[in-house]
């Protein structure tokens, strides 16, 4: 606690928190954590300042990250290319066209050193917004994290390795359900163990609110999904009050201002009530903990200035809803991956609001409005109908077999596109206060050349490794695989011994099969 004293411009002291009947006496901290998960909030400290960076190759995004770290980011977010997401080398047929293109190219181990050149792990924390690869990406980290002499009981992170999400809102996936479920289990069993401080999934209401979704289904379909992990978890015997500490979630941040504040809070209670009936007992695993990314489906490539004030309230949104970590997308992502003047931009402006807004002086601030308290209601009890019905069909992996998920996106898409093309709904310079002619702003491209370059790394690569050790490895997480021991270690084994990310995907692939 600090004992530190808020005010404002007038010099008005500011409580660390406001309690009135209609907030129903709730305390920050405490069970179900409405008014968010720390009692102190960001008077203790601030949250996590992240920027979403990865492109071209490792060589290339490892500048960035430099940058961004001299520029006060305090934790990397790492994006990764289709190829790396979907289990394939930069020298696969299937990679043509895409190598480097929505994020970083990595192959092997190599790529991971070259990545983080010049930054020690310990001394950070990283996202990886990765999941069919997930196990792959996390052992090529740990394997990094060893090489560097860190105690790998003390690195922190997060992978997002939801799968459910891919199946129902995005794709990038690659086993059967099933298998898929083992891996996301394995990771949580072995990371609890040799890796305690990492968060071994965020589940991802991201992409399903980047499909078309409401607020109530992000927030029901997430929940929902989380409840399906922690229920393959206690199938598998691990204890909800250990593994239940290391998963987070990743929300999406609209423009609706009070209802993305809403959805946030609703969120911490709903989860806190799930947790608690699957039988978690330590507070510690029945909080909610989250990243906030604000709306790259809310970006316009018309008038793109725009976009900084609206990447500026969906911020302020997260902020007020009480989000551990948050990344803004710079104003150009609607036209290509951003500029470095762009992520500048985004980043600054999380820290203006931490810094100069006054929003971070007391906790939960906008608790008691009747508004806020109402809509967090309202919010709840529309996700919970969601809920009740994806329980009665068996769960998130069956609703999504019965392909009940993906059609409420779908239909919700459908009439949100219905409302901007009549105009019922406005987006400023795109169907309403429109320019006859665009402004322009500075594009960035990644160059087409880079798959050869990555090619050429790995036939080097291939050519100077102990082959027999690489296939020594590979032979052994095959014939896990075909059992049902943890593959963590065989992963992890093959990684260090330079097996490709495409070479161990195609060992799974050849047991599991594809999806």
């Amino acid at each position: 606690m600090s004992d530190k004293k808020f005010t404002t411009t007038s010099g008005i002291e500011i409580k660390e928190v406001y309690c009135t009947p209609s907030a129903m006496n709730e305390r920050p901290g405490e069970f179900p954590f409405t008014r968010g998960i720390q009692k102190d909030m960001y008077r203790g400290k601030p949250w996590t300042m992240r920027q979403y960076a990865g492109f071209s190759t490792a060589e290339e995004s490892n500048k960035r990250y430099h940058y961004l770290l001299s520029q006060g980011t305090m934790g990397l977010s790492v994006a990764f290319d289709l190829p790396t997401q979907i289990g394939y080398d930069s020298d696969h047929e299937l990679a043509e066209g895409e190598v480097g293109k929505v994020g970083v190219a990595i192959d092997s181990l190599q790529d991971m050193e070259i990545l983080f050149d010049g930054i020690q792990l310990q001394n950070i924390t990283t996202s990886m917004t990765i999941n069919a690869t997930a196990p792959i990406l996390l052992c090529m980290y740990i394997a990094l994290a060893k090489k560097q002499g860190a105690d790998i009981k003390q690195i922190s992170g997060t992978i997002q390795n939801d799968i459910l999400k891919e199946y129902a809102a995005r794709g990038t996936y690659i086993y059967p359900p099933e298998a898929s479920m083992r891996l996301i289990t394995d990771v949580f069993e072995y990371c609890s163990k040799e890796v305690p401080k990492w968060n071994t999934i965020s589940i991802s209401g991201y992409h399903i609110r980047e499909a078309g979704s409401t607020a109530v289904q992000e927030l029901a379909f997430t929940l929902a999904n989380g409840k399906a992990y922690l229920k393959a978890a206690l199938q598998k015997g691990l204890d909800i009050n250990v593994f239940a500490k290391r998963l987070s979630f990743f929300f999406n941040c609209h423009n609706n201002f009070f209802e993305e504040i809403a959805k946030f809070r609703a969120a911490r209670r709903m989860w806190a009530h799930i947790t608690k009936a699957l039988g978690a007992t330590d507070p510690g695993a029945q909080k909610l903990r989250f990243h906030t990314q604000t709306g790259g489906s809310t970006l316009t490539a018309q008038q793109p200035m725009n976009n900084i004030v609206r990447v500026s309230n969906q911020a302020l949104a997260a902020v007020l809803g009480g989000t551990q970590s948050l990344h803004t997308n710079g104003y150009d992502e609607a036209i290509s991956l951003p500029t470095e003047a762009a992520a500048k931009i985004a980043l600054r402006t999380q820290q203006i609001i931490a810094f100069e807004s006054g929003v971070t002086d007391t906790v939960d601030p906008l608790a008691g409005s009747y508004f806020i308290e109402a809509l967090t209601n309202e919010l709840e009890q529309g996700a919970q109908v969601y809920i009740d019905k994806i329980d009665a069909m068996g769960g998130s992996v069956k609703a999504i077999e019965q392909d009940y998920i993906q059609q409420e996106i779908a239909r919700s898409a459908y009439e949100y596109q219905q409302d901007i093309e009549s105009g019922e709904k406005v987006l400023v310079g795109v169907n309403k206060f429109t320019e006859a002619e665009e402004s322009h702003v500075s594009v960035f491209r990644v160059d087409d050349a880079i798959r050869k370059t990555q090619s050429e790394k790995i036939e080097r690569l291939k050519s100077t490794r102990n082959a027999k050790a690489v296939a020594d490895c590979l032979h052994e997480l095959g014939r896990a695989a075909e059992g049902s021991e943890n593959l963590m270690p065989y992963i992890l084994r093959s990684v260090e011994a330079y097996a490709t990310l495409g070479e161990i995907s195609d060992v799974l692939r050849s047991i599991f099969g594809e999806y």
